[in-house]
């Protein structure tokens, strides 16, 4: 068996590396007759390598927790590392913390080592981080991150559920449509045709139909591959992304709630950065990155180049469609009076509900828009097979 180790000789130096034993003990007394002080030992895993296991953002929510909790009460950051690596279960996880509390030891920044891991620790988590470093705040402002990063999981979640209904419900429908089609339809075709009465149109259409898709069902096929495939490249450029954040913004249902969503996410941020001492350009620059969408991104852009030259946030934003006049309001009071952060923070909040009951008025208007369309989906092929039975059972 193979152990992870990590060890203090007796000048004081740190190592870590592998050793080979029959077991824990072993590779524990093995190290002791070195003349090694065990600091932490633990059996290697077989995930970390080829095929890492993927770190979740709850698992980043639960040991930013837990870190501010014991740096707040006084325990060192190195030392709340060490704590969190012992009770943390993900090998890739736990390499990543075990690096993180080996850079701090060498006397490196927190922030800094956090930029070596960019794809679990964001540009906003990195950015807090350091402006708490500036203040000797460093607890309260991971127990502030840690709600902040809850925050944004609960918003993505509520939207996530409720876009999963309607898209269970348009695979089924099209599951439903491509099983009568190409399976319950032709059953009938030699029937139909053996009577050599004329069909009704809809009965026509959908034999054609049927045609199609069982004769040339590789073409449909290739035609599936290619539009995934092409949908995924395309939201990768700027063109395609441009035209899929128009469309969501601007769809009939959904299109009011994935606005809320945007500009809660980029207030909350800009909020939280301005509350935590963050500068003022920074984190307009964040609350834009941050908000997902392109257009959404390109007027905090211009908000940013405007600041810059001199104005304030409320001038650049009054008028923009993009942002309703009620919260440009908002946030020119919060600029008047010196307690912008405290205004985007309450608004922030308010926002969240209004996702909440966003979602919650969506839900309830695409259900019944879904089922109508599933069922004069199948009412009409079901419509196209029994017209000829009708037919057929009134002729002598």
């Amino acid at each position: 068996m193979t152990f992870q180790y990590r060890v203090r000789d007796p000048l004081g130096n740190t190592y870590e590396g592998t050793i080979e034993a029959t077991s824990l003990e072993d590779a524990t007394q093995q190290l002791r007759r070195n003349g090694f002080q065990l600091l932490e030992i633990d059996e290697a895993d077989a995930d970390v390598g080829l095929f890492p296991k993927r770190v979740s953002k709850s698992e980043i929510i639960y040991a930013t927790a837990q870190l501010a909790i014991m740096v707040d009460t006084g325990i060192t950051l190195s030392t709340a590392l060490g704590g969190i690596i012992d009770q943390e279960s993900n090998p890739t996880f736990r390499k990543v913390l075990s690096e993180l509390r080996d850079a701090v030891e060498g006397g490196e920044d927190f922030s800094a080592a956090l930029s070596r891991h960019p794809h679990l620790f964001d540009k906003t988590y990195r950015a807090l981080v350091k402006a708490s470093e500036a203040t000797g705040s460093l607890g309260p402002m991971l127990d502030r991150i840690a709600a902040y990063l809850r925050k944004e999981v609960e918003t993505r979640a509520k939207v996530r559920a409720a876009m999963a209904y309607p898209m269970v419900m348009m695979i089924l429908a099209c599951g439903v449509t491509l099983f009568l089609l190409t399976y319950v339809l032709p059953k009938f075709t030699p029937l139909f045709k053996s009577k050599g009465t004329d069909l009704p149109a809809p009965t026509r259409v959908m034999m054609a139909v049927s045609d199609v898709l069982l004769g040339h069902w590789y073409l449909w096929l290739a035609a599936g591959v290619l539009l995934i495939v092409g949908f995924l490249w395309g939201k990768r450029t700027e063109p395609g992304r441009r035209a899929l954040d128009w469309t969501k913004i601007h769809l009939p249902i959904v299109g009011a709630m994935f606005r809320k969503v945007t500009i809660s996410r980029s207030i909350r941020t800009l909020g939280t950065m301005l509350a935590s001492g963050v500068p003022v350009m920074e984190a307009i620059r964040l609350a834009g990155e941050v908000s997902g969408n392109f257009y959404y991104e390109q007027l905090w852009r211009q908000v940013l180049d405007e600041v810059t030259g001199g104005r304030r946030i409320c001038e650049v934003l009054r008028g923009n469609p993009l942002f309703p006049r009620v919260l440009v309001q908002m946030i020119a009071s919060g600029e008047e009076t010196g307690k912008l952060d405290r205004v985007l923070e309450r608004v922030s909040a308010y926002y969240d509900s209004e996702v909440e009951t966003s979602v919650k008025a969506a839900t309830s208007l695409i259900e019944p828009i879904m089922i109508a369309v599933m069922g004069v989906v199948v009412g009409t092929i079901g419509l196209a097979l029994l017209l000829p039975i009708f037919s057929l059972s009134k002729q002598p």
